[in-house]
């Protein structure tokens, strides 16, 4: 074979190895736990008939915790905030003081503990991304809508800023946050105070193939090998319909590498998380309810009930 042949043989397999292998499949092959939400909104006449966007699940002590928004137009206009726990991840109990927070609209939530202080960077009304503050999960102290600038110090540009995804290191808190779901911008703090643009253009873009052409948000950054992982859901068209679970990689949270085979998960199942258990990796996807997933690779223990 000549020296241009090699050449040629050489591109076409760079070009044609499946990026698969750059992604673990411990984070994008998934099949479902059970074929029912594990959680969903009441469907009666309560505060939360329905619920919403994105939850956020964190265990702690062996507890798993749930937060949620839910919602009855009959009711009130407003996003309230739920609470839920439970002992496997699967079967969930409403806690008695629901909702736990009033004052203030909560949706689409993202919750960091750190030093003992609970996080939570949310939606508010518009979609303005507000902070809370809480030393026990339950009772949550409004901290205000978060101070986004732009990198020349002035505010960004007025209208929404939502699906505040937080992330912590080294000292400095990082933002990744949509505006109308047409991109995502990344926003970086020491304060939590003031933040500032890492650039003044999307870090992940809609596109340019059709699952996310018209709608991309970051739900969750974790770290894995000295990568950042973001999941983020993503819409093919406007109106809405069927949003899907989807996954990105980035060495810095500024260049994003989307996986090939997107989305992760599909039929309407989106605003995934991923939750470390002790029978492995879950991925739990949040709108319109709560579903769960398992890895693929891992089969599940078999049954001890009695036949």
């Amino acid at each position: 074979m000549t020296s241009l042949a090699l050449c040629l043989a050489f591109l076409l397999t760079s070009q044609t190895t499946p990026d698969v292998a750059k992604f673990p499949k411990a984070l994008t092959e998934w099949v479902p736990v059970q074929e029912k939400p594990v959680f969903e909104g009441t469907g009666g006449d309560t505060w939360d008939k329905k619920i919403r966007e994105r939850g956020w699940i964190l265990k702690v002590g062996g507890i798993y915790h749930l937060w949620y928004t839910g919602y009855n137009d009959a009711l009130s206009a407003n996003r309230f905030l739920g609470h839920a726990t439970s002992s496997d991840g699967l079967k969930w109990t409403r806690d008695p003081a629901n909702p736990i927070k009033t004052g203030s609209w909560v949706e689409d939530m993202c919750v960091v503990v750190k030093d003992g202080v609970y996080y939570m960077f949310a939606e508010g009304e518009r979609d303005r991304a507000h902070l809370l503050t809480s030393t026990d999960g339950v009772a949550w102290l409004e901290k205000g809508p978060l101070d986004i600038r732009r990198t020349d110090g002035k505010p960004i540009a007025e209208g929404s800023y939502g699906t505040p995804s937080a992330w912590f290191e080294n000292g400095v808190w990082s933002l990744l946050y949509e505006r109308g779901d047409r991109g995502v911008w990344l926003a970086r703090s020491k304060d939590l105070k003031t933040w500032t643009n890492v650039i003044d253009d999307p870090v992940l873009k809609m596109g340019p193939d059709v699952y996310d052409a018209e709608a991309v948000a970051i739900n969750q950054v974790t770290k894995r090998d000295g990568w950042y992982y973001a999941t983020y859901h993503a819409n093919a068209q406007r109106p809405w319909k069927d949003w899907t679970t989807c996954l990105a990689r980035s060495k810095d949270l500024i260049h994003w590498e989307k996986f090939r085979d997107n989305p992760i998960v599909q039929n309407n199942c989106s605003s995934g998380i991923f939750v470390e258990t002790s029978e492995g990796l879950r991925l739990y996807t949040m709108h319109p309810s709560v579903r769960v997933f398992r890895q693929a690779e891992v089969k599940p223990k078999p049954s001890t009930e009695a036949k």
